[in-house]
């Protein structure tokens, strides 16, 4: 049997698997907070499978779950006032941009833990702050009208609490799936 095929099926089923809790967790587990009288704040750890299909299995496929945990969502149960193309590529980053450092992480550490509380907390740190901060305020801000600097305290707020809970979360199941992954 072909090694790569049998990594190749693996890594679909786990990247699905991973794609699955990240659908469940943002559409079904998570609570909506307004800002500005607008539902513009949802607090959900969906994005930490995402994250982690990225981390486990590189920016391609993280994005892919990103992409599909999106589409998927939307169509089991549409959050907002309607489909907007700029929160697709947000969840597609939640994946990519992991991937993208967890490669540099796993070259730059040697012999050392590419995946530690340090590496993760920079990883999460910059897709909270470029994906959640940045983008999402934007997409938010364009969607309701609404000023940016009107929505970002909140959410500034909110990525302050977010990012050493995700942090720790990643780490934490990082650690306990790499043993069970192999990529």
């Amino acid at each position: 049997m072909n090694k790569s095929k049998v990594m190749n099926t693996r890594t679909l089923v786990y990247a699905g698997f991973l794609t699955s809790i990240s659908i469940v967790l943002t559409r079904f587990l998570a609570i909506m907070v307004p800002l500005a009288g607008l539902p513009t704040l949802r607090i959900s750890f969906g994005e930490i499978p995402l994250m982690i299909s990225g981390l486990l299995f590189g920016p391609v496929v993280g994005g892919i779950s990103g992409l599909a945990a999106d589409l998927i969502g939307v169509m089991v149960n549409l959050q907002g006032p309607s489909i907007h193309p700029g929160f697709t590529l947000s969840s597609i980053l939640w994946g990519v941009i992991p991937g993208i450092l967890g490669i540099y992480f796993k070259t730059k550490v040697k012999g050392g833990n590419p995946f530690s509380l340090g590496n993760i907390t920079i990883i999460v740190s910059a897709c909270i702050l470029f994906i959640s901060l940045g983008l999402n305020t934007y997409w938010l801000s364009n969607l309701f009208g609404k000023g940016f600097m009107v929505l970002l305290p909140g959410r500034a707020l909110s990525a302050l609490v977010n990012i050493p809970i995700q942090s720790f979360i990643t780490t934490t199941l990082i650690k306990h799936l790499r043993g069970m992954v192999t990529v």
